[in-house]
C-alpha cells in the first residue's frame, strides 16, 4: 500500500505515460520495493499509441456490446471452448509453517487490438492485504464491511513481492498505479513497461518470479493453522478491451485496484499449474490433476491443468480427511470427477455438499447450458477460517461449515444454498465471466436469482428452524423469493444495481444479492415461469465464454422472452436506476346512499323533512326489505357507494387492484401511470369489503406488501403475517446496523 518511484520509460512509450501521470504514485527510493527491476529497457523507436485505463467510475455502459465483441458468439464447432488471450505455466511451492508460497510464472499473451502495445498492467490483489494503507483497507476503515468483518492482527498480514520480470531475456521496468485513484500506499495494480513493444495481433512471453506470504484468512484467501487457500496469489494481467466491448469506444486497459467489495475480472486462457506441497497435505485445485503426485524428498508434486478459464486456486491442508469423491454423467456434458474435502470436525458435512453439487451439475446442465469441465472440487474450510469459505473459482469452490445441517434447520438450508451459490458461479462467473469490478449485480445477483429458482422447483422453502426451535415447534417456513424481497433495502435504494462494486454508500453492495434476485424475479412473475427460462438460455448460449455486460443481459432477457416491455421496465427501474416501487391500497370508504334530510323533490314539489322523518322512512324499508329478504347476508333496500384510493409514491408499474364486494362479487381494474393516486368508485347493491393490489405478486420490488391490501372490517392477523412482520423488522434493524 506504499509510496514510490515513477520509472523512467522508453521514449517511444512516453505517449502512455503522460496521460496516465496523475495515477501513477512515484515513491521515495527508500520505500520502493529492492526487486523492482532498475535495468534499462529497450529504447527501439516504436509508435505506441496511448491506451488509457477504464475510468474509476466504470459501472454498466447502457450501449450492449457489439454483436463481433470478444470474437462473437462461440460455435459449437470451434476448437476450443473460449477465444485463449493468455497462457500462464506456474511452478510455486508452499511453506506451510511460514505461510509462503515461492514461485514461477510465465505468461504468454496476446494482443488483441490493432495497434502495438508498450505496456501491460498487473494484478497483484494479495497485497490487498499488506496493511491498513491498502485500498482494500482504507475502505475498510471508512465504514464498509466484508462479511463478519475479521479483523486482523499483527501477524496476520499478507503481501505478493515481484522479484523479477523479463521479456525475451531483457528486464522489464514496474511501477504501481492507482487506477481508481486510490491511495498512494495501495500496491495492487503495477503498469509495466515493456522492452519490447507488442504488435498488434502478436503474442509475447514473460518469465516473472513472485513470492507470497499469505495472510490470515480474514477475507476469500489466506491460512489458518495448517489449512491454506491459495488465491488470486499469482501476478495476474488485466484486460484489454477493444472498441465495442464492454461500453469501450477506444482500446482501453481494464485493471481496476482490489476493493473491499469487488471480486475479479480476467481473461480466458489455460493454465499448466505445478504445486510442490509437503507430504501429509490434501492438495484440491482449478482443473484436472495430472497422473499421479511425484515425490521429490518430503514435497509431493502435483501438476493441474486447465484449458478455457480465466483463473486458478488450490487448497491445502494436512487435516483433511479422506475425500468424498463421484462421478457425474449427464447428456451432453463430459463425465465430471467430483471431489468435496473437509477438515476432520466438519467431516459430516462432506455427504450433503457432495448431493448439492451434483444436483446443481444436473440443474444448472439442464436449464442454462452443459457443464463444459471434467471436475468439480469443493472445499469446506475449517473452524475459525469461515471467511474462506463461500467463495468461487473454475471448478473449485468453497462451501459453508455448519454443526447442525438436519432436515428442515436453518444450517441444511445454509449448506445447500451456499453449495448452490458457489457452484452456480461457476456459471456466472466462470463461463460467462462478466466484469465483478464494474457489473456485481450481473454476478451476484443474477446466480442469486438463479440459485433461488433451483431451490424452488425442487420445492425446498427456507426454515428459520434450529434443533432447539424445532423441538419447540417453532419453524418458521418462508420461500426463498420472499427472504430475498425482504433483504432487498427496497424501501430505499441507495445505488442503482448497475453501479460498480466500491462506489457505493455503507450497507449498499449486499442488496446487489437481493435486490438483482428480486427484480428478476418480478419479470419472471410478469412473463412466465417458461418464458424466463427460454431467456436466460438466450443469454448463456449467446455470451457464454465472452464478457457480457448488463445491458447485453437485458437485450438477451428481452428477446429470449418476447417481451421487451416488461424486461426494459424493470432495468429502467433498478439496474439503470435507483427507483423505489411503493404503491398501496390507501383508503377504503363506503356509504349508504339513503334519503337525505331537508327538502325533497316529491311529485314535482319540493318538500321539507327533519331528520326523525328521514330515520322513520329508512328504518322501515330496511324492515320490508329483511322480511322480503330474510337469508340475504349483504344488500339492502338502497344502495351503496364504494370508493377505493391507491397511493403511488414511487416508480409507475402496471398493476391490478382487486375489489371484492360483499355479495363475493369481485372486480378487478388496471391501473397505470405516473400520477400519484387513483380513485375508483362503484355505486350499487353490494358494498366493496376488501381492496388489493398486485393480487398474482408480480411486483416484489414493491416497498412493502402488507399495506397492498385493505379490508373495510378489522381482521384478525394470522400468524405467519405477524411472523412476516417481525422479520421484515429483525431484517431490515440487521442491514441498518
Amino acid at each position: 500500500m506504499r509510496i514510490w518511484r515513477l520509472s523512467l520509460v522508453p521514449l517511444a512509450c512516453l505517449a502512455i505515460v503522460l496521460p496516465l501521470a496523475a495515477r501513477i504514485t512515484p515513491s521515495s527510493p527508500t520505500t520502493t520495493p529492492a526487486t523492482a527491476d532498475t535495468t534499462a529497457a529497450n529504447t527501439t523507436a516504436v509508435s505506441c499509441p496511448a491506451i488509457a485505463l477504464a475510468d474509476p467510475d466504470a459501472a454498466a455502459p447502457t450501449t450492449p456490446s457489439a454483436a463481433d465483441a470478444w470474437g462473437g458468439p462461440r460455435q459449437t464447432n470451434a476448437p476450443t471452448l473460449s477465444d485463449r488471450v493468455v497462457k500462464y505455466a506456474i511452478d510455486a511451492t508452499l511453506d506451510p509453517v511460514k505461510h509462503t508460497v515461492a514461485g514461477r510464472e510465465q505468461m504468454t499473451w496476446r494482443n488483441r487490438s490493432n495497434q502495438p502495445v508498450c505496456s501491460i498492467y498487473l494484478h497483484l490483489y494479495l497485497n490487498g492485504f499488506e496493511g491498513t494503507g491498502s485500498t482494500f483497507f482504507t475502505e475498510r476503515s471508512q465504514g464498509l464491511h466484508f462479511r463478519s468483518n475479521v479483523q486482523t492482527g499483527d501477524k496476520d498480514w499478507g503481501y505478493i513481492r515481484l522479484d523479477s520480470i523479463t521479456q525475451g531475456g531483457q528486464s522489464a521496468r514496474w511501477s504501481y498505479v492507482h487506477p481508481d485513484n486510490g491511495p498512494a500506499s495501495d500496491h495492487t495494480v503495477v503498469r509495466v513497461d515493456l522492452p519490447q513493444p507488442v504488435a498488434a495481433g502478436a503474442s509475447t512471453t514473460f518469465d516473472i518470479a513472485f513470492f507470497d506470504q499469505l495472510p490470515r484468512v480474514v477475507a476469500r484467501t489466506g491460512y489458518f493453522d495448517t489449512f491454506h487457500l491459495v488465491g488470486q496469489w499469482f501476478p495476474k494481467i488485466g484486460v484489454l478491451e477493444l472498441p465495442g466491448e464492454r461500453g469501450a469506444t477506444t482500446t482501453r486497459w481494464n485493471a481496476h485496484e482490489f476493493h473491499m467489495n469487488s471480486e475479479f475480472y480476467a481473461d480466458f486462457g489455460s493454465f499448466d499449474v505445478t504445486l510442490h506441497v509437503p507430504k501429509g497435505y490434501t492438495v484440491g485445485a482449478t482443473g484436472e490433476l495430472q497422473g499421479t503426485p511425484v515425490q521429490n524428498g518430503d514435497l509431493l508434486s502435483y501438476r493441474y491443468v486447465q484449458d478455457d478459464v480465466h483463473d486458478f486456486a488450490w487448497t491445502a491442508d494436512n487435516k483433511t480427511v479422506t475425500p468424498l469423491e463421484a462421478t457425474w454423467a449427464h447428456p451432453g456434458s463430459p463425465s465430471v470427477k467430483v471431489r468435496v474435502l473437509v477438515p476432520r470436525e466438519y467431516a459430516s458435512n462432506a455427504q450433503p455438499v457432495l448431493k448439492a453439487t451434483l444436483d446443481s451439475l444436473t440443474y444448472f446442465s439442464d436449464t442454462l447450458g452443459p457443464y463444459p469441465y471434467r471436475t468439480v472440487t469443493a472445499v469446506v474450510p475449517p473452524h475459525n477460517a469461515e471467511e474462506a469459505g463461500g467463495m468461487e473459482y473454475p471448478t473449485f469452490f468453497t462451501a459453508d461449515n455448519v454443526k447442525d445441517f438436519s432436515p428442515g434447520t436453518i444450517g441444511q438450508y445454509a449448506m445447500d444454498f451456499v453449495t448452490i451459490h458457489e457452484f452456480g458461479h461457476g456459471y456466472f462467473y466462470g463461463i460467462l465471466a462478466s466484469n465483478e469490478f464494474e457489473e456485481p449485480s450481473l454476478d451476484e445477483g443474477v446466480n442469486q436469482y438463479w440459485d433461488d429458482r433451483m431451490l424452488s422447483d425442487r420445492h425446498q422453502p427456507i426454515s428459520l428452524a434450529n434443533a432447539f426451535s424445532k423441538r419447540l415447534g417453532l419453524a418458521a417456513v418462508f420461500p426463498p423469493r420472499t427472504i430475498e424481497r425482504l433483504s432487498a433495502g427496497l424501501d430505499d435504494p441507495m445505488d442503482r444495481l448497475g453501479e460498480n462494486s466500491w462506489d457505493r454508500l455503507p450497507g449498499s453492495y449486499s442488496t446487489v444479492y437481493s435486490r438483482t434476485a428480486t427484480m428478476l424475479n418480478d419479470i419472471e412473475a410478469q412473463i412466465g415461469h417458461e418464458a424466463m427460462g427460454r431467456a436466460m438460455k438466450t443469454y448463456y448460449e449467446r455470451w457464454k465464454f465472452r464478457h457480457p455486460t448488463l445491458a447485453d443481459f437485458r437485450d438477451a432477457l428481452a428477446e429470449g422472452s418476447g417481451r421487451p416491455e416488461v424486461v426494459n421496465r424493470e432495468f429502467d427501474i433498478a439496474v439503470f436506476n435507483a427507483r423505489r416501487v411503493d404503491d398501496r391500497v390507501s383508503s377504503i370508504d363506503v356509504r349508504e346512499l339513503v334519503p337525505d334530510d331537508g327538502y325533497r323533490m316529491v311529485d314535482g314539489k319540493r318538500v321539507a323533512t327533519t331528520n326523525a322523518d328521514t330515520e322513520k322512512s329508512i328504518d322501515a324499508a330496511r324492515d320490508a326489505w329483511k322480511k322480503q329478504h330474510p337469508d340475504a347476508k349483504s344488500g339492502g333496500p338502497y344502495p351503496f357507494e364504494s370508493t377505493v384510493v391507491v397511493r403511488r409514491e414511487g416508480a409507475a408499474v402496471p398493476q391490478q387492484l382487486k375489489v371484492t364486494f360483499d355479495d363475493g362479487s369481485v372486480k378487478m381494474v388496471n391501473l397505470d401511470g405516473n400520477q400519484r393516486w387513483f380513485r375508483y368508485r362503484w355505486s350499487g347493491p353490494a358494498k366493496v369489503v376488501k381492496a388489493e393490489l398486485d393480487p398474482q405478486g408480480l411486483h416484489g420490488l414493491d416497498v412493502s406488501q402488507i399495506d397492498n391490501g385493505r379490508t373495510v372490517e378489522p381482521q384478525r392477523m394470522s400468524l405467519a403475517t405477524r411472523a412476516m412482520g417481525w422479520l421484515q423488522l429483525a431484517i431490515t434493524q440487521g442491514q441498518l446496523l
